[in-house]
């Protein structure tokens, strides 16, 4: 396996929107399983985020993830690579949910019952066998969220980032979410999160303040730094 199969690599990586700096020269290396990402609004989380699977381009300095530059080798990186966004309805494409979750398989050479088979796992595991052929429309939030994560999982991503993806749930629901995207061993996770108890519970925790990486590190000390800063 080749050393970079797991590594999230940026060298002085930067990205910038009509004039303003969104992100400064950011440089980091990253092989743990839950990677943790805080800061306030506007601090450039979300769009580290982005940079990792091309949907923001750097302007300057590198970008690598498992080897792969997200922006030249996009649609190779986005078959390993899946995204989960706060708000689910921006993902569901298709009127079904059994649908939706196998949406994200066209094109990748499955024969018709691997594809079935791979939802029906993909649906099992998030609870959602149930809905199947129920309209993705006329889910609950929480559910919706649930079946934007099984569209993720369904491809058996090597890493999956999610952005906020708890910020407009309930509790119970928050729990499920975080639990699929932190505790399941098969995948490497980048989690973007406003929640300090989640960002507790990844292996490391970058925090963001004006476009700047300004800490990486243990996650007590990190997230005590940050609540110090704005107590």
């Amino acid at each position: 396996m080749n050393s970079d199969d797991a590594v999230i690599r940026l060298e002085a990586a930067g990205v910038a929107f009509d004039g303003r700096r969104a992100l400064e020269a950011v440089t980091v290396a990253l092989d743990q399983r839950r990677i943790g990402v805080i800061g306030s609004n506007g601090s450039g989380k979300s769009t580290f985020a982005r940079l990792l699977n091309g949907l923001v381009a750097a302007d300057s300095g590198t970008v690598r993830v498992h080897g792969l530059d997200p922006v030249r080798q996009g649609k190779e990186l986005r078959r390993r690579v899946g995204f989960v966004f706060s708000n689910p309805d921006v993902q569901i494409v298709m009127p079904t949910v059994g649908e939706d979750v196998a949406f994200t398989l066209r094109g990748q050479g499955l024969t018709r019952e691997e594809i079935a088979a791979r939802v029906t796992e993909a649906l099992d595991q998030l609870g959602l066998a149930s809905l199947r052929e129920v309209s993705a429309f006329t889910l609950s939030g929480g559910q919706k969220q649930l079946l934007a994560l099984a569209a993720v999982l369904v491809s058996r991503p090597s890493l999956v980032i999610a952005d906020e993806p708890t910020a407009l749930l309930d509790a119970v629901n928050s729990r499920i979410i975080s639990g699929h995207l932190l505790d399941d061993p098969a995948h490497q996770v980048v989690l973007v999160t406003h929640d300090l108890r989640l960002a507790a519970r990844c292996d490391v925790v970058l925090r963001f303040s004006g476009g700047r990486l300004v800490e990486a590190g243990e996650p007590d000390a990190v997230i005590d730094a940050y609540e110090r800063e704005y107590a």
